[in-house]
């Protein structure tokens, strides 16, 4: 198992960037493809971007393809989400998960999560 702490949420205004952090606990941190969910109160989490084990591989959410970008560096056992012209529609709490099952989509494969951070965009 790893412990996966969010950081780096925060609130800007349309247009703006943020970049995210998440850092895992433990010595199994390249064993799980990662990825980041977002949530926004009364709607199911949703699946923002995912990155292999290796970090080679890369799935965008259509929403946020050209904006985030993702990435990971298994010596730091830390992955980050840079995010640019962030939206008002990009407003959530953002959570990063690990999958042992590999490079995934579904928020069901996902058994290892962070508690979260919000980020909040302003019009």
């Amino acid at each position: 198992q790893v412990q996966l702490v969010e950081s780096g949420g925060g609130l800007v205004q349309a247009g703006g960037s943020l970049r995210l952090s998440c850092a895992a606990s433990g010595r199994t941190f390249s064993s799980y493809a990662m990825g980041w969910f977002r949530q926004v109160p009364g709607k199911e989490r949703e699946f923002v971007c995912a990155i292999s084990r290796g970090g080679l591989t890369t799935y965008y959410a259509d929403s946020v393809k050209g904006r985030f970008t993702i990435s990971r560096d298994n010596t730091k056992s830390t992955m980050n989400l840079q995010m640019n012209n962030l939206k008002p529609e990009d407003t959530a709490v953002y959570f990063c998960a690990g999958s042992k099952s590999g490079l995934r989509r579904d928020v069901n494969e996902y058994d290892q999560w962070g508690q979260g951070t919000q980020v909040t965009v302003s019009s």
